[in-house]
């Protein structure tokens, strides 16, 4: 049968998220005897172990804001210099793929994939600024387009751009399947009651995913139903200020705070209601694991309608009222959801990861056979 097919990922580090989950999800389903993945990374990540042992490599080269722009492309040509094995780049970088792409182009990579998994650019504005310079680099040199969602696409590549393919963030199918036994052994392990009303999120500690604000309607909402916790899922760079947050609001006995967790699908059978308030997202894969647990989720008008599975679980909300945020809070409260989800929601929606490891597979081995 031969070599399998060697795909390039590219990423900043193989952490848990939304993107890396995804990777991971596709690498996990794919065959592997037909198609492998290898990484570019720039720091160390909690996957690379298994990335490994899955038969994977993981190359690290500095980051640019460890060693400037001039010394990032420096340590770009570098690698490609010295690999000529790889004929498709799948970069996940989103604006900072125009980067990578060049270079790749350079080194005469015939098949280069730019992929966006989001709808807006972190940082300051000299950060954006620089990104966007990097963003402008993606149509020249990138041979195809790929998103996680229209508007991801759009935000990326213009909304004039033809030829995007959509892969869906897809989740395993019953993995995430309600078990009344297992909510009561993570109440349990977290110390919380089955009294207690749990709302949750999962999301890493920065600026896109507002916990600041998931915090004030806490805070109101535990005001009027004193008898809730809030469960954090996560870790980043603002884990200090929310700890100072939460002390300023009093709150250091209500909210828990669980920090990166590779068992989420148990922990979110421990949740009642998920909050996800993000300022932006390309389609959060987090979502789609909260709806196949059964949990009505409360999230920003911002994120993509793409995310809604259309069982009723999805509601959407302005980020301009706390307020409002709290009477649905209390609202979602009162009201009785089976948290039993049929597995074929997913399938027929396309978030079946089985379907799309399938389909991914089979464009990396047409798209090597167009360049043989």
């Amino acid at each position: 049968m031969g070599r399998p097919l060697r795909v390039l990922h590219v990423v900043v580090n193989m952490n848990r998220g939304g993107a890396e989950t995804l990777l991971m999800n596709l690498y996990r389903n794919i065959d592997r005897k037909k198609v492998q993945f290898d990484f570019l990374t720039c720091k160390e990540g909690v996957f690379d172990k298994e990335i490994v042992k899955m038969g994977g490599r993981v190359h690290r080269i500095p980051y640019v804001t460890d060693i400037g722009h001039r010394g990032y492309l420096k340590s770009l040509h570098k690698f490609f210099g010295s690999q000529s094995e790889y004929r498709i780049v799948h970069c996940h970088m989103d604006k900072m793929s125009g980067f990578v792409l060049s270079v790749a182009k350079k080194y005469n990579v015939p098949i280069r994939i730019a992929h966006s998994h989001n709808t807006q650019s972190e940082g300051g504005y000299l950060a954006r600024a620089y990104k966007w310079y990097a963003g402008k680099l993606i149509r020249s040199n990138a041979t195809h387009y790929y998103a996680c969602s229209l508007a991801a696409g759009e935000w990326l590549f213009g909304k004039n751009a033809e030829n995007i393919k959509l892969i869906n963030n897809g989740i395993e199918v019953g993995k995430f399947n309600f078990s009344l036994d297992i909510r009561k052994k993570m109440r349990e392990m977290i110390n919380i009651s089955e009294g207690t009303i749990v709302l949750g999120h999962v999301g890493r500690f920065s600026h896109q995913k507002n916990h600041m604000f998931i915090l004030d309607i806490f805070s109101n909402f535990n005001k009027r139903t004193p008898n809730s916790v809030l469960v954090l899922i996560g870790e980043g760079d603002l884990r200090t200020k929310i700890e100072e947050k939460i002390k300023e609001l009093k709150l250091e006995s209500k909210v828990i705070l669980l920090g990166v967790r590779d068992d989420i699908h148990h922990l979110l059978q421990a949740i009642d209601i998920f909050v996800f308030p993000s300022f932006h997202e390309g389609l959060p894969v987090t979502l789609i694991e909260a709806q196949s647990a059964g949990l009505p989720c409360l999230i920003s008008e911002k994120i993509t309608k793409e995310v809604d599975l259309g069982i009723g679980l999805i509601r959407y909300l302005s980020l301009s009222s706390v307020r409002e945020w709290v009477n649905y809070l209390i609202d979602l409260n009162e009201e009785k959801y089976s948290r039993h989800i049929s597995p074929m929601v997913l399938s027929d929606k396309g978030f079946n990861i089985a379907n799309t490891a399938l389909l991914t597979q089979e464009s990396y081995l047409e798209l090597r056979g167009a360049v043989n």
